[in-house]
């Protein structure tokens, strides 16, 4: 599954590895073999996880868009582990996802995009093949602008709105889908650990939050399309302060771990 660019995936993985909650991943180290990555994009997760779960690992990275697994396969491989690709819309053929015999499911910014049914149909699928499961950075709606502007309220509440349109597998999660997660992965016998794995972008990441400020504005007027110059003001002090230097932004994430009891 992806609808993103290759581009936009390696602007943001620096953010990413920097946010997520490694002492989430300690207690798989050691004890997986089979890894299977969901939405897997051109393989960001694929590096981080790699070198932190040790061994010798076999990684299947299942994504709808052929560019981006053609990107990953042309990529040298971590240390320690051999990747193969599968080219898969998870949105329609999650039940042919091969997991027999799967140590690990894992998934990045992935679980806010997709449905309730969706997410149950998932953690019953785990649950059936006994695999533990690793879901990073999940959006959970909570933004904090530095400086704050007048505007960020109103886009703030119009960008959570939008996370919870239909991305592809029904009404999205959005900022919901977390606890959501934890909430029926436990119902099935998973013991769940859970913990923030927020962006905090400075000065040095002004690409990263400008094309932050770009999204959230076009998201924003999908929704609004009467309050285009508030959502064009807004986004014009926004970028001033990026150009500055002056602006530092925290995303609100959730990593969550869970495994068979």
């Amino acid at each position: 599954m992806s609808a993103f660019t290759a581009d936009w995936l390696a602007l943001r993985e620096p953010a990413d590895a920097a946010a997520r909650a490694a002492r989430l991943v300690a207690p798989f180290a050691g004890r997986v073999r089979r890894v299977v990555d969901l939405g897997a994009g051109t393989g960001a997760n694929i590096r981080y996880l790699t070198p932190r779960l040790g061994g010798a690992q076999d990684w299947l990275a299942v994504d709808r868009d052929p560019a981006l697994l053609a990107d990953l396969a042309a990529r040298a491989p971590p240390e320690g582990a051999r990747v193969r690709t599968l080219e898969l819309d998870l949105a329609t053929g999650l039940d042919t996802l091969p997991l027999e015999g799967v140590d690990l499911v894992a998934a990045s910014a992935l679980l806010d995009l997709v449905s309730a049914a969706w997410l149950e149909r998932l953690a019953a699928r785990c649950a059936e093949a006994g695999a533990g499961v690793l879901f990073a950075l999940t959006y959970d709606g909570r933004v904090e602008w530095s400086p704050a502007d007048p505007g960020d309220a109103r886009m703030l509440e119009l960008v959570n709105r939008h996370q919870r349109t239909d991305k592809g597998f029904g009404p999205a999660l959005g900022p919901a889908a977390a606890l959501e997660a934890a909430e029926r992965f436990s119902r099935l016998g998973y013991a769940i650990e859970q913990a923030r794995s927020d962006w905090l972008l400075g000065p040095d990441q002004s690409a990263l939050q400008s094309a932050l400020v770009d999204g959230w504005a076009a998201a924003a007027l999908e929704l609004a399309p009467g309050e285009r110059a508030r959502c064009e003001d807004w986004a014009r002090r926004r970028r001033a302060h990026i150009a500055a230097g002056a602006s530092r932004l925290r995303a609100g994430h959730a990593d969550l771990a869970g495994r068979r009891g």
